[in-house]
């Protein structure tokens, strides 16, 4: 989600499309909070790993 949002980002800003500037954004924040949640072992998605 994170390189999602980063290519969109890049596409958006050559492009000069708006709307693929915001969603690139959007995607990027919501890939590194669910990223930083997975790190603190929370578990994302509703997935439990007993290990």
């Amino acid at each position: 989600m994170i390189v999602l949002g980063v290519i969109l980002l890049i596409i958006g800003f050559v492009t000069g499309i708006s709307i693929l500037w915001t969603i690139g954004i959007v995607l990027l924040l919501v890939g590194v909070v669910l990223w930083i949640a997975g790190a603190l072992g929370h578990a994302v998605g509703g997935r439990r790993h007993y290990y």
